[in-house]
């Protein structure tokens, strides 16, 4: 899978010679492996420095934690489907989170008054989250189940084809977790 240049989180490496270039090149054509994996636990929100609004108790609830940013278009696309989301979902106890990788509060703050997400969004201000997860690309969506462990996770999004894989991954951990 190659990403787009965009999408790839903060700090990411920017190589000048030919040599690593190919070398950046068949690394992309590689699908991206986030380094938590379902069945790992989810690093606890409350060690990370996270800014621009409250953070929502997910503890016992099924939680999408959805890692964005202002910079990344597929993101852009991505909040109407997690609005919808949280709209069907929320009477059945699931939480949105959406991460923000922004370095800047005014990017952060800017995109959330265009897109106006019907779900809680934070930041990441020191960029302790997206570490500890080491998300691969923006975006990258991780289902916990009630446990708080990873029990799904979505490199990208890739419009209704996401949306439908994500409803029916929440229906069945609510369906397991009565």
């Amino acid at each position: 899978m190659s990403l787009p240049k965009s999408c790839l989180p903060p700090g990411a490496p920017r190589l000048a010679s030919a040599a690593a270039l190919v070398l950046l090149v068949l690394l992309a054509a590689a699908p991206a492996r986030a380094e938590l994996k379902p069945g790992d636990a989810f690093p606890p929100l409350a060690g990370a420095e996270l800014g621009g609004g409250p953070v929502p108790v997910i503890s016992g609830h099924v939680t999408v934690v959805d890692f964005w940013a202002s910079w990344c278009a597929p993101c852009k696309a991505s909040f109407p489907a997690l609005s919808r989301l949280q709209a069907d979902y929320a009477a059945r106890g699931v939480v949105v989170l959406a991460v923000s990788v922004d370095e800047r509060p005014a990017d952060y703050e800017s995109f959330l008054r265009k897109w106006q997400p019907g779900f809680a969004t934070v930041r990441d201000v020191r960029q302790q989250l997206v570490r500890a997860v080491r998300v691969p690309t923006m975006p990258t969506s991780y289902v916990l189940g009630r446990d708080g462990r990873v029990r799904f996770i979505h490199v990208g999004f890739h419009g209704a084809e996401t949306e439908s894989e994500l409803r029916a991954q929440l229906d069945s951990l609510l369906a397991r977790n009565k």
